[in-house]
């Protein structure tokens, strides 16, 4: 178990590695810096770098003029999600070797093999479909997902004696997986909104293009599915459906922000919860007020890519910290 407990820390670490570096790809425009898949240029391992290769690789694939520089970075992205990939089979192993095992988990690892090659799925789909948005959105929440399920294994599989039964908080419990829902919304919005190059459709805050409510077009903005065979980067929409996407996004975060900041509040100060559930609350109350300082960062500094990174990743935090109330929450009732 304890060698199973460290491999799950460690999946746990390279999935969020993972994120950031395909947010930090997405950002720098090297999403389709490989045009084939899973190779690059027809390269398994590397990229053309030397002048013949690239001249070979431009003759090979002309719609897609080589860029080293972007290859490089979509096939790191590719190697640390494959490595992931044999780390969760790894995972999947042992706990069927090990399945007679007192508390040994055995569904979740097999889940999430399956999750992890649907995802490989979808980064094929990422490239040979040309960054379509509803794929490039589901690309991030299957990361997202994955994430979650390994941070649950990882508590699972933690040894639970620092756990303080109390009065299990049944109301807050049912508030927590509803402010899940919201959070998971929250974050489809924001890959919504990367996905279709809608981050700088308003480059002022708190007003957007000078107005409150400028020009919008929410039904062409919502269109998840378009003809194959577009090319969607730097996309394809126009500024009215953009701006009602990034509206969207940002009239939703003040209701998801009220909502934890009210739920979180009245865990951090009820006498009824452990302080083992408060202290997490608290840590989730931090990166809440982080999350909302970057998304307003990335407006009013125009989108750096580091902040755009580190909004990626604090919403990965901040969905880790729920998931973390939520088993303890549940553990604090099983308790009673």
């Amino acid at each position: 178990m304890k060698l199973f407990r460290t491999l799950v820390l460690c999946a746990c670490g390279l999935t969020l590695v993972v994120i950031l570096m395909g947010a930090y790809t997405r950002l720098s425009h090297a999403g389709l810096g490989c045009p084939d898949w899973p190779g690059c240029y027809g390269y398994l391992i590397g990229v053309p770098e030397s002048a013949e290769e690239i001249d070979q690789a431009n003759q090979a694939f002309p719609e897609r003029a080589v860029e080293t520089g972007k290859a490089w970075k979509e096939m790191i992205h590719r190697y640390l999600a494959e490595g992931l990939g044999l780390l969760i089979v790894l995972l999947a192993i042992l706990a069927i070797v090990n399945r007679k095992k007192a508390n040994q988990p055995f569904w979740l690892p097999l889940i999430l093999v399956a999750l992890v090659i649907f995802q490989g799925i979808l980064g094929m789909w990422t490239v040979t479909l040309l960054l379509k948005p509803v794929v490039v959105m589901g690309h991030l929440l299957g990361g997202l997902c994955i994430l979650s399920l390994l941070w649950w294994l990882a508590l699972r599989t933690k040894n639970s004696t620092d756990l303080n039964s109390t009065n299990g908080p049944t109301k807050s419990t049912s508030w927590l997986v509803t402010g899940l829902v919201l959070l998971v919304i929250q974050i489809s919005l924001g890959g919504w909104t990367s996905a279709n190059y809608a981050a700088l459709a308003c480059p002022d805050f708190p007003t957007c293009q000078g107005e409150w409510w400028p020009e919008t077009d929410f039904e062409e903005g919502f269109v998840f599915w378009r003809g194959l065979g577009q090319n969607y980067e730097f996309g394809v929409l126009d500024n009215p459906a953009r701006t009602a996407i990034h509206l969207s996004h940002r009239l939703f975060a003040i209701v998801v922000g009220l909502f934890w900041l009210l739920l979180l509040l009245r865990i951090i100060t009820s006498k009824h919860n452990s302080n083992n559930l408060r202290q997490i609350a608290g840590v989730s109350l931090v990166l809440l007020v982080v999350q909302i300082a970057l998304g307003i960062s990335n407006i009013v500094l125009h989108l750096p890519i580091s902040v755009a990174v580190m909004h990626n990743g604090g919403a990965a935090l901040l969905l880790l910290s729920v998931v973390t109330l939520i088993y303890y929450a549940r553990r604090e009732i099983e308790s009673d």
